[in-house]
């Protein structure tokens, strides 16, 4: 039962939030991140093998995230946030010491399990210390300082990355990688976890797979939930899906190579601000929140028609509003699980999120052969609007659980 009555130990909270910080910025200070497909490619992999190595990786995320949120129910939730780092740490090695195809696949195996044992486990660990705490009601402001903080990590790689393959190349680049999981798995050795002795829940006792059940039964049978797994794995899976186009689509705005990586950047300044915008975001209601969502289809739909990179300033806001809006609808889910399966149902919504992920690489695909990047980047956008649409002529399904800020609640009116 959610309990803000209790007055906050501040220094509890601030361990908590500075371990998370410091977790989610080293997970993704990974010098591989934006030189892996060249590595591949130096490798002498074609194209469609690297296309086959990233179906692999979906795969795996997809295989591994259910079973390990209810592992994340039944064993020590931090016990896998430190593991996480290592299993993807042990694929980054294998990369560097045997690099071919069959080391690869493995490879984004091992990654696709590392970030599968993290998430559902990650939050349900900071929702139920907040909650334990008496501060539930910053888990949005956490989450997206959280978020923010692993763009800062992805940003820093981009920038060391080619200095330290001009140093030591790919051997000296995955070393580095490694050693930031390894100092990841060392912080996560630092999360506080309170795990409740007594419930009065029905599925406090259950085992691994009675946990899998009640998770998935609770998705299957209560409507507020279910909603709100569909709200999150909608949100994200857009956004997140086009983000690797935007490449292409910088350089069908005419500039030349050298100048893509400069409006990237932008768009991930965009992004650090949607992440630290959460606090005000909390005062959003239902159509407040809908509203939000109009703001990230036309502004990522019309960014990509102007065909030009003054169209990449749109696009960074509408980047920004998407991390603003996925936070919250991640902190609505939180608010809405009950029992003991937390990690479970929020692991179904990551991996809804991963099969629309799919989904979209796909029908991208389809959209710009038939037209060009811009029009497919628009018309994908264009699920942005349809939610909007559905949340603005919608009822009120749900009752925010007692004690829970509307902030913390999109879809409350």
């Amino acid at each position: 039962m959610i309990s803000i009555v209790s007055r906050v130990p501040d220094p509890a909270v601030r361990r908590l939030t500075a371990t998370l910080y410091g977790y989610a910025f080293l997970s993704d200070l990974v010098l591989l991140y934006p030189l892996y497909v060249v590595f591949f490619a130096d490798t002498g992999l074609s194209v469609g093998q690297i296309a086959s190595l990233f179906v692999i990786w979906s795969a795996a995320g997809i295989l591994f995230e259910v079973p390990s949120g209810a592992w994340a129910d039944v064993l020590s939730r931090r016990l896998l946030l430190c593991l996480a780092p290592l299993v993807t740490a042990a694929g980054f090695a294998l990369w560097v010491l045997l690099p071919s195809y069959p080391a690869f696949a493995v490879g984004f195996l091992l990654w696709g399990a590392g970030g599968a044992l993290v998430s559902g486990a990650l939050e349900a660990l900071v929702w139920t210390e907040l909650d334990r705490l008496g501060a539930v009601g910053r888990y949005a402001r956490v989450l997206g300082r959280a978020r923010t903080a692993g763009v800062l990590g992805v940003v820093l790689s981009g920038v060391l990355a080619g200095p330290v393959l001009a140093v030591g190349g790919y051997p000296a680049v995955g070393a580095a990688s490694v050693l930031a999981c390894l100092l990841a798995a060392i912080v996560a050795t630092r999360f506080p976890e309170h795990r409740p002795t007594d419930s009065p829940d029905d599925d406090a006792d259950l085992g691994w797979w009675d946990t899998l059940r009640a998770g998935v039964a609770q998705v299957r049978t209560r409507a507020p939930v279910r909603s709100a797994v569909l709200l999150v794995a909608v949100v994200a899976a857009d956004w997140g899906a086009l983000d690797e186009y935007t490449p292409l689509l910088a350089l069908d705005t005419g500039v030349g190579a050298q100048a893509v990586p400069l409006l990237l950047l932008l768009l991930w300044a965009g992004v650090t601000v949607g992440g630290l915008l959460a606090p005000a975001g909390e005062r959003l209601g239902s159509r407040g929140y809908a509203a939000l969502l109009g703001l990230v289809g036309v502004a990522l739909a019309g960014g990509a028609l102007l065909r030009h990179p003054a169209g990449f300033v749109l696009i960074a806001v509408a980047f920004g509003a998407a991390q603003l809006a996925t936070v919250l609808a991640d902190a609505r889910l939180q608010a809405r699980i009950t029992g003991t399966s937390r990690a479970t149902v929020t692991s179904l919504a990551g991996m809804a999120t991963d099969v629309l992920i799919i989904v979209t690489y796909a029908g991208y695909g389809l959209l710009a052969t038939v037209a060009d990047n811009a029009v497919a980047f628009a018309l994908t956008a264009g699920a942005y609007l349809v939610v909007a649409l559905v949340l603005l002529t919608r009822r009120r399904r749900a009752v925010v659980p007692t004690g829970v800020v509307a902030a913390v609640t999109p879809g409350r009116h």
